[in-house]
């Protein structure tokens, strides 16, 4: 099992969409998910989700994986969930996972599990 984390400030991601707009946000997410994001609050827990899932692989975002290697959604009760492009998958082999993302205090914060073989 491995474990990752990510937090940010939720105004950082708010000066970021006013400066460059959708531009910034279509750098780590897709069309799809960018639906999925009604407020800047879920923007931003969607950043920490993805940043997260990349420490869980002890990767990080770079050459192993991309934003968009991460597919985030959410299910019929609006628990977020995710999946990786095919490519990422076969690299990482991952069995499971359980993700979590909450908004306080002006911050968004995301937590995976994750069970690779």
């Amino acid at each position: 099992m491995k474990i990752g984390t990510d937090i940010i400030q939720i105004d950082r991601v708010e000066k970021l969409i006013t400066k460059f707009g959708n531009k910034f946000a279509l750098r780590y997410l897709s069309d799809e998910e960018l639906s999925l994001a009604k407020s800047t609050n879920t923007l931003a827990g969607f950043w920490s989700a993805k940043e997260a899932i990349s420490k869980a692989l002890g990767c990080g975002i770079g050459a192993e994986l991309a934003f968009h290697d991460i597919i985030l959604s959410k299910t019929a009760k609006g628990a977020p969930k995710f999946i990786l492009s095919p490519s990422a998958q076969k690299r990482f082999n991952i069995k499971s996972s359980s993700l979590s993302i909450s908004h306080d205090g002006g911050f968004a914060i995301a937590v995976v599990a994750i069970d690779c073989h």
